[in-house]
């Protein structure tokens, strides 16, 4: 936890959550012995789990100016960034296109007794427009842009939080709705991210 504060992070409820949040479980077995190393680590199907710094900083900067109720997360992955959204928010919900991560970031969820988020397999870009609006969204994959269809779903004073640009040159930006139909943009820093892709799998 050292490095997180180190890195930056000041929340002292995002440092609890992510030293409680056991990140081991999201991984496979060969490499639990690297779980709480401040690196990403590959899950399969070409996807990494974030580092420990980058989650606690997107879910930092979504925090930052309230607690969301209501926060929509595109890219399950291995399920980490969502149970740790959802040990700080009322309800979360996750889109993952690849089928087989959802599957396993299902029974970890199970298994972790989480009860307050809901799970989508679909195309990310897309979001989940039944359930919108969302007062935060979270993206877990970078895109040139935010897709319109998300931003679309972003309440009126909701926060997103995205990495943003190509595969070598990514700004992690953070959206703050004014009220009033536009965005205050913000960027947060240099991140690395896969990229966020269309479809299902």
């Amino acid at each position: 936890m050292a490095s997180l504060k180190e890195g930056g992070i000041r929340d002292p409820r995002v440092i609890e959550v992510i030293r409680n949040v056991p990140r081991h479980h999201f991984i496979d077995q060969a490499l639990h012995s690297r779980a709480y190393e401040n690196t990403a680590l590959p899950i399969g199907h070409g996807q990494t789990i974030s580092q420990p710094w980058v989650v606690a900083r997107m879910t930092e900067a979504l925090i930052e100016f309230g607690i969301p109720q209501k926060v929509l997360e595109i890219g399950t992955g291995s399920g980490y960034q969502a149970s740790v959204l959802a040990a700080l928010v009322p309800q979360v919900f996750t889109v993952e296109r690849i089928e087989e991560l959802l599957r396993q970031a299902r029974r970890r969820f199970r298994q972790l007794g989480l009860t307050n988020l809901r799970t989508r397999h679909d195309d990310g870009k897309l979001g989940w427009p039944d359930e919108a609006p969302f007062d935060g969204i979270i993206l877990t994959a970078a895109g040139d842009t935010i897709p319109t269809r998300i931003l679309d779903q972003l309440s009126p004073t909701g926060v997103l939080v995205a990495p943003v640009g190509s595969p070598s040159q990514q700004m992690l930006i953070r959206m703050r709705g004014d009220g009033h139909g536009d965005f205050i943009q913000e960027e947060l820093g240099a991140v690395s991210f896969v990229p966020l892709l269309g479809g299902i799998g």
